[in-house]
């Protein structure tokens, strides 16, 4: 169905065909796990659809380095949730960092992870606005969740060449819309 919704990107379709959706949501919602839907996963939050999902990853080759190696790099994505984006990354890149703010999301993330044991993936408890300095900087910064506006902190994390993306109020008519900050040695592009 993501191919025929114009997913050409094969890492990503293939980082979603082996990573287990019904593995991160509710027993009870496992039977839609693999619809075109937003799922619930608790307080107020949701599992992306996978369109979104498929999309978003898609975008972060789109155009760089990464199409030609297929690895997205170093990542730090800015909110966990269940932990499915960060399954999906941990595939797609050399080392993945997570980070979710709601300390329930984060060990349920943890809990869900722990199944699969990827030796390159770390989740962090904490106020992903601030990113993740230690591990700074990244070639791919992804927000699951949309805010007014794109921290600074995410944007001196940003390696030159690297690519962030998130989720961002424009206006109340216009609701979210994708932005993506490209660095380059000359500055910052945003679209």
């Amino acid at each position: 169905r993501l191919r025929a919704q114009g997913v050409r990107c094969e890492p990503v379709l293939a980082a979603m065909a082996s990573v287990p959706r019904h593995l991160f949501v509710d027993v009870a919602l496992a039977a839609q796990a693999y619809e075109d839907t937003s799922l619930p996963i608790g307080l107020g939050q949701t599992i992306s659809k996978p369109s979104v999902v498929a999309l978003m990853l898609a975008m972060l080759f789109d155009g760089r380095e990464a199409a030609r190696t297929g690895s997205l790099g170093r990542v730090l994505e800015i909110g966990s949730g269940c932990g499915y984006q960060a399954a999906l990354l941990s595939q797609l890149a050399r080392q993945v960092i997570s980070v979710e703010r709601l300390r329930p999301l984060h060990e349920r993330a943890r809990d869900n992870l722990a199944r699969l044991r990827r030796n390159n993936l770390r989740l962090v408890w904490g106020d992903g606005r601030r990113g993740h300095a230690p591990n700074a900087p990244y070639d791919v910064i992804v927000c699951a969740a949309g805010g007014d506006d794109v921290p600074q902190a995410w944007l001196d994390q940003l390696a030159v060449g690297g690519r962030l993306l998130a989720p961002t109020r424009v206006d109340p008519e216009r609701g979210q819309v994708l932005v993506t900050v490209d660095r380059t040695r000359d500055g910052l592009t945003r679209q």
